[in-house]
């Protein structure tokens, strides 16, 4: 199943949960079934998002972009965490205002099996998309899926204060475990928005890619060619180096491009979603970058 229908699943069982937490709210009145369903709200809407910016990053390099539009991913999970920001503001409002007038609520057990089949399907659905996006390392479905594990967890948190509720009669006790809720998805909506700076501010790739890279490098050292200055970047699902291949002076452009070719395909082969740029030097020239912090890739001693 592609990322997309992952997406489009998303936003069926978002419509869903929202229809069984609205129903599992105006059965009881609690104000904290009520903030769950508005997390489910913002499901909605990131879902809906998300799939328009996938959609969008998986469009071919044009005249005005011509690296692509992968980047368009990390717009999705910086919109869903605004929105999760927003959403938890509200259901503090709502939660303060049920503190100062506090009201008993009727019919728990059937709001409570309500929460409890919305939780079932949203655990479901997080986990297999959680497994997608780190397969197609994607920043859209990974921010839908951490929301959609954050609710629930929210859920079971709602689901507990109201059997200890109805345990103890305590009413307060309903919108405490509603700003609790509140507390615990402005925490997620903060990452993701971190993250999705991170993201549009070109970080490097991580280590274990990085390593990747390098172990290949390092397969070529019986050659009389050295690598440097090799320096790294993520964009969403595709990643990008860029390096230098110091090689004999004596050599003919066509075996210097052969090797490079070689370089290119083994890096690309062993990283999915790799593009390869390396400038050819002789062994005896050395490039000066205006960034001396550029990182350097273990060199190949060259022969003589």
């Amino acid at each position: 199943m592609q990322v997309s229908a992952y997406l489009k699943l998303s936003i069926a069982v978002a419509i869903a949960t929202i229809a069984l937490k609205t129903g599992a709210w105006w059965l009881t009145g609690s104000v904290g079934l009520l903030s769950d369903a508005m997390e489910s709200l913002v499901n909605l809407a990131g879902a809906m998002f998300a799939l328009v910016m996938v959609t969008l990053a998986a469009q071919p390099p044009d005249k005005e972009h011509p690296y692509g539009h992968f980047k368009a991913e990390y717009f999705s999970s910086g919109f869903e965490g605004v929105l999760i920001f927003v959403a938890s503001l509200g259901i503090i409002w709502a939660a303060i205002e049920r503190i100062l007038t506090p009201q008993p609520m009727e019919a728990i057990g059937w709001g409570m099996a309500l929460s409890a089949i919305s939780t079932a399907l949203n655990g479901g659905l997080a986990w297999a998309m959680m497994r997608k996006a780190k397969e197609h390392r994607s920043m859209a479905l990974e921010a839908d899926a951490r929301h959609l594990m954050t609710d629930v967890w929210t859920s079971v948190g709602v689901v507990a204060g109201l059997f200890a509720v109805q345990l103890s009669g305590w009413w307060w006790l309903d919108p405490l475990i509603a700003i609790g809720v509140a507390l615990n998805i402005l925490r997620e909506g903060t990452s993701l928005i971190a993250r999705s700076a991170s993201g549009l501010m070109d970080e490097a790739v991580e280590s274990e890619v990085r390593e990747q890279i390098d172990a290949v490098l390092d397969t070529f050292r019986d050659l009389p060619i050295r690598f440097d200055h090799l320096v790294t970047r993520r964009a969403g699902h595709r990643c990008y180096v860029d390096l230098h291949m110091h090689m004999p002076s004596v050599w003919t452009l066509g075996q210097a491009a052969a090797v490079r070719s070689s370089v290119e395909h083994a890096l690309m082969n062993a990283v999915p979603g790799l593009r390869a740029t390396i400038q050819l030097l002789p062994l005896d020239v050395e490039a000066h970058l205006d960034d001396p912090l550029a990182p350097l890739s273990p060199a190949s001693p060259a022969r003589p």
